[in-house]
């Protein structure tokens, strides 16, 4: 591959994760300077945000390069990285090498649901998708000792989404878009469920049948022409500038 197409590739990616960070922000599942989203690069590197921007304020000239090893190499803000995110997010990145993208939230719907010892039920049709597919990750104190990176990727496994305990939602992707689209859906489910619960009322699950049924039509989307990339050009149109995210 050619120097220019690795520098046209690396600036769509960068594009990719900037957007990403603004509709999180947008979509009100940011939290303050907390949590994080990364992207991967050739070489062993990925993409974070730097440690002291709110999420609106990230763009793709202001991401944080780092190596596996956290060591920084390229800053332009000159704010270094969350401790925390590097601890997360290179965990993932080393053990599953297929991921793109990794994605880390603290909303209240989703620390709700985490503190819930049932977890996600099968009571709708964007948790449906999470069917025997999403990871538990008991809750370890902030993300500060590397030791905890092991059993982050062991507890993830091969899924592509995992409930933190006492601390909120994570999701990966073969994209940032379709990271992105993880996160929103398991978004909706958690906030789905505690509007349900609260009615007092009893709940209908559906069958463990009907469950895998629809997470198998959601996987079939995801690989279809009208699939993941789609819908991901679409959420970045949400956006007040557009694909213009330098």
């Amino acid at each position: 591959m050619s120097d220019a197409v690795c520098e046209d590739s690396e600036n769509e990616i960068r594009r990719d994760l900037a957007a990403a960070y603004r509709l999180i922000a947008l979509d009100g599942m940011d939290d303050g300077v907390s949590t994080h989203i990364s992207a991967r690069l050739p070489g062993e590197r990925f993409l974070l945000n730097a440690f002291g921007l709110r999420f609106e304020e990230v763009r793709a000239d202001n991401l944080v390069t780092v190596d596996a090893d956290g060591e920084v190499l390229d800053d332009p803000t000159g704010l270094g990285i969350n401790p925390a995110g590097f601890t997360i997010h290179s965990a993932l990145h080393a053990a599953r090498p297929e991921v793109a993208c990794v994605l880390h939230t603290h909303t209240v719907a989703g620390v709700a649901l985490s503190c819930l010892e049932e977890g996600l039920l099968p009571l709708n049709q964007w948790a449906l998708q999470f069917h025997e597919r999403l990871a538990y990750h008991d809750y370890e104190g902030i993300a500060l000792d590397h030791d905890e990176r092991a059993r982050l990727a062991v507890d993830l496994g091969e899924h592509s989404a995992m409930i933190l305990r006492q601390h909120g939602l994570l999701t990966c992707g073969r994209s940032v878009g379709e990271a992105f689209l993880h996160m929103r859906d398991l978004e909706r489910s958690c906030q789905a469920q505690l509007a349900a619960q609260a009615t007092g009322r009893p709940l209908r699950l559906a069958s463990p049948a009907m469950a895998e049924h629809v997470a198998r039509q959601y996987e079939a989307w995801a690989e279809s022409p009208a699939g993941t990339e789609r819908a991901w050009q679409a959420e970045r149109r949400r956006l007040p500038d557009g694909p213009d995210l330098c």
